[in-house]
């Protein structure tokens, strides 16, 4: 699965969660995204690993940054 797959997974993701269309970055941030507050973080968290099937620790969830962060724990899991 490429970082490029794995954008567009994501996209639809946050579409669903968020109800909008919503173009991802690398840099892209809970600012950048209406809505995106700590309530819908956890269902945003819920159905990130839903989609790749994959389960975040913890200090993970806490500690990402943005969405760059996010791809590449995904990237990681997914060559396991």
């Amino acid at each position: 699965m490429t970082e490029n797959d794995i954008y567009t997974r994501l996209e639809s993701v946050f579409e669903d969660v968020f109800d909008a269309k919503i173009k991802l970055t690398p840099k892209t941030t809970a600012d950048d995204v209406e809505d995106w507050d700590s309530l819908s973080h956890i269902t945003l968290i819920a159905a990130v690993e839903d989609e790749f099937g994959v389960k975040f620790k913890m200090k993970e969830v806490s500690s990402m940054k943005n969405v760059g962060e996010m791809v590449s724990i995904i990237a990681e899991r997914a060559k396991k």
